[in-house]
């Protein structure tokens, strides 16, 4: 028997909220979501309606988003009236009260979107992130949570680490497209600095690694997303490159417990790598891993000009968990799970 073959979204849903989370800071808490029809931004929500479900835990959630039918299409079945969706562009300020926990999930994050829509995807990030701080500004007990990324780190100079700790910094070419994205990320981290020194901002950041799971958009161009969609369509995948680049990923399970462990754990003012020091693997063997487990075949194309617009251009983003686990987070699913897991449920759903 495969190990999805008793695979349940709910069930799973069920589980993460009933990880090991000091969950008497979480109980009860006001949160303020952005981005929150997205990959992390719904599982994120879902955990904690599960918690409300489960065990009354009286959590109120205000979802920020732009699109009112993407949410509908997300979260319509949910009849838990302590989740209110309010539509809002976060590039224009916005007010609200009594909040205890900021997440600022908000941002294009695959590379179609990097090329088509640059101007969005940086401010996206920079004003998103400067109204937001200001918003954490006015409830001075609340916590803001940044979701930046792996890309931050650029690409690596020092070839003796494998990995990249907190404090590392490779090069970026930040005259470039793509570089929108990674330089809207960088300056969110500092102005989130710049907050906390001048206004007494609590804030710790998360930077993600390559993150999948079954709530991806499908609309996703980055590649991680169209391996597992070809192979849960039964589709060859097509890899675009040699393959030879190396990354951490994770999947969503693991990033959910990762932040909630981060929000109630984290040092004020430090940043966390989110990712599993056990799951790196070049895209050329992620592309492999899918196909298998889609029981189809990988092939190898060039990308158009518009694609490696926005493509990256790192070769190696291995960021190194030890921080994060210093705080008592461990993943739960190891890389060929959580793809058996997602692939699965797509092929159910799609």
């Amino acid at each position: 028997m495969k190990k999805t073959d008793n695979y349940d979204f709910c069930n799973e849903i069920k589980l993460c909220a009933q990880s090991e989370i000091d969950w008497s800071k979480i109980d009860g808490k006001n949160f303020f979501i952005t981005g929150a029809t997205g990959l992390v931004g719904t599982y994120f929500i879902k955990v904690l309606l599960a918690r409300n479900a489960l065990f009354g835990a009286n959590i109120s959630i205000t979802a920020i988003g732009r699109d009112e039918e993407k949410f509908c299409q997300r979260f319509g079945q949910c009849t838990d009236k302590k989740l209110v969706f309010v539509k809002h562009d976060i590039k224009k300020p916005l007010l609200c009260k009594k909040i205890d926990y900021i997440i600022h999930a908000a941002s294009n994050t695959h590379p179609r979107a990097y090329a088509s829509e640059p101007i969005d995807t940086e401010m996206t990030n920079i004003l998103g992130s400067y109204n937001l701080l200001n918003l954490a500004s006015q409830n001075k007990n609340s916590r803001f949570i940044l979701l930046s990324s792996c890309d931050i780190y650029g690409e690596k100079r020092d070839e003796s680490k494998d990995f990249f700790a907190e404090n590392d910094c490779g090069f970026i070419d930040c005259n470039t497209l793509r570089a929108g994205y990674t330089e809207g990320k960088r300056a969110s981290e500092a102005l989130c600095n710049a907050f906390r020194e001048e206004k007494g901002v609590d804030f710790v950041i998360a930077r993600l690694c390559r993150t999948f799971g079954s709530t991806m958009r499908l609309s996703s161009s980055l590649a991680v997303s169209q391996f597992i969609l070809s192979a849960a369509k039964s589709e060859d995948i097509v890899l675009k490159s040699k393959g030879n680049q190396v990354f951490s990923f994770l999947y969503i399970f693991d990033c959910i417990t990762a932040l909630f462990c981060i929000m109630t754990k984290g040092k004020s003012g430090n940043a966390y790598n989110v990712s599993d020091n056990d799951s790196v693997l070049s895209l050329a063997e992620l592309a492999r891993l899918c196909a298998k487990i889609g029981g189809t075949k990988v092939l190898f194309d060039i990308p158009d000009d518009f694609e490696k617009k926005g493509q990256s251009g790192f070769s190696d983003s291995r960021l190194d968990s030890s921080k994060l686990q210093s705080l008592g987070w461990k993943s739960a699913f190891s890389l060929e799970e959580g793809l058996e897991r997602t692939i699965f449920y797509l092929k159910q759903n799609v």
